[in-house]
């Protein structure tokens, strides 16, 4: 007899240690019900008042904790992760939720302009290098951003237990010893605490450079005496090899300098020549008072990524990495570059956490029961990226739409795209229907669909969604 399929609570939650058999269960029902409509609000998700109230209800329960969730997840993607032979991503990266709409709840830190109140979040997720696809959420860590004492002094705040560059080093905690895994952090972990740690513990990482550190030339010899410094070393290095990278459009807001003021950068689609430079360096310790980094140099490899004549008026592509992986060819550089690339996804991960999944909007009292709940809702997330994927798998135009999303979802869209129902319609048919309602014309020369397309053509179905339960509800009670 052929075995029954498990559903994405039983995968993800079956195995929960939450003090009581019920509560798994219960969990796992939730979390198949959200998982069917991932996007919308609670009231949303789950349709049913019953269903609310018992989610409240779970979510109340002593047991029920944001790590015993994320624990019984983790245990999943770990092994997912064995299924793979080759190296692992985890990228790193925080992100913000602002909770200052729910003024019940309280000891909420700052975020934000310091104005508004919620917590930060620091995800870390698996990622296969080769498919880019997403394996699962391997850790998260929730933080409070307290007040800082006008008075403190710039040496007080480095001091300070609670600070945030710590949540690089708490975000890696659970990773130790696993040499297949690779590290991949964008510039905010680049720390010398955090790559001290790194360097010493083995662990394999990728993180784009901040700051233009004094280093010495090469990793051979004792002598200290060659120095200079990251960035205009890496500028000077000889081109190892040439590529072209499809760059797509955007408009960003950011600020030149840490305190200056925020400009807008337009970024024009076209196809970028790219070149890369490497070299092995020693990141020399910052000088303090205190020597507690010692006078010990980290052996690392810088490259430098960056546009060969970029178009007037175009801001030039450019970032250095550094990394422990051994560069020494071409085809080194150019797999570092790729694993860094897939930095973004997390990205993408977050816009579907508040955008898509609407984690910001569950309503509770206490911190301690909106944390267990922010790790169901942000490993539910993981369907909306689990959507893109299955569309670009070699399956998506047989395998059926309603095997990953909701019956009704499938029907509505549907509906709106061909005047009648498709029961059989494929993944592929689903996902770019949904992309078209969000903007996306699927013309010859169009690329896949961008991630604000879909985010739109959700929120627009999710709104069909609800017309079509409140007309059904009306007929009935005619």
């Amino acid at each position: 007899m052929k075995s029954r399929m498990k559903s994405f609570g039983e995968v993800n939650f079956g195995h929960a240690q939450l003090g009581d058999v019920r509560r798994t269960k219960r969990l796992v029902q939730t979390a198949d019900l959200m998982c069917r409509r991932p996007g919308g609000t609670l009231p949303q998700k789950l349709r049913s008042p019953k269903d609310l109230r018992a989610f409240y209800r779970l979510m109340n329960g002593d047991d029920v904790t944001h790590e015993a969730i994320l624990a019984a997840h983790r245990e999943t993607v770990r092994k997912a992760i064995s299924q793979i032979t080759d190296t692992v991503l985890v990228v790193h990266d925080a992100t913000e939720f602002d909770f200052t709409k729910h003024r019940s709840l309280s000891d909420l830190g700052q975020v934000g302009n310091g104005n508004a109140r919620g917590d930060i979040a620091q995800n870390s997720l698996a990622v296969d290098p080769q498919t880019r696809q997403v394996l699962g959420l391997y850790n998260q860590v929730l933080h409070h951003r307290d007040t800082v004492p006008a008075s403190e002094t710039q040496a007080q705040k480095r001091e300070r237990e609670s600070r945030e560059s710590l949540l690089w080093l708490r975000g890696v905690k659970p990773l130790a010893g696993d040499k297949q895994l690779v590290d991949v952090c964008d510039q905010g972990a680049d720390t010398f605490e955090f790559l001290e740690h790194e360097v010493h513990s083995g662990r394999r990482f990728v993180i784009r450079a901040a700051y233009d550190r004094c280093i010495f030339k090469g990793h051979d010899g004792a002598s200290l005496e060659e120095e200079g410094h990251l960035r205009s070393y890496a500028a000077e290095l000889p081109v190892a090899g040439e590529w072209v990278l499809s760059v797509t459009p955007q408009v960003a807001v950011k600020s030149p300098k840490k305190k200056g003021p925020k400009v807008t950068v337009k970024r024009t689609k076209r196809d970028a020549k790219m070149a890369v430079a490497f070299a092995p360096v020693r990141i020399r310790p910052p000088k303090s008072k205190n020597g507690k980094h010692g006078n010990t140099p980290l052996k690392v490899w810088v490259i430098r990524v960056f546009e060969v004549d970029p178009p007037p008026g175009e801001e030039r592509l450019e970032w250095f990495l550094v990394t422990n992986e051994c560069v020494r060819t071409f085809a080194d550089a150019y797999r570092v570059v790729g694993w860094y690339e897939c930095r973004w996804i997390i990205e993408e991960y977050h816009k579907g956490m508040k955008t898509g999944c609407q984690i910001e909007s569950p309503q509770f009292t206490r911190e301690d029961r909106l944390q267990p709940a922010i790790a169901l809702l942000s490993i539910v997330t993981l369907t909306l990226l689990a959507m893109r994927d299955a569309s670009r798998r070699e399956d998506a135009h047989t395998r059926r739409a309603t095997n990953i999303i909701s019956e009704d979802y499938v029907t509505v869209l549907s509906i709106w795209r061909h005047g009648k129902v498709k029961k059989n319609w494929s993944i592929h048919d689903f996902y770019y229907a949904m992309a078209r309602l969000g903007g996306h014309q699927n013309r010859k020369n169009d690329g896949p669909p961008g991630w604000q397309t879909i985010w739109e053509g959700w929120k627009e179905l999710q709104a069909m969604v609800c017309g079509a339960d409140a007309i059904k509800l009306f007929q009935k009670c005619g």
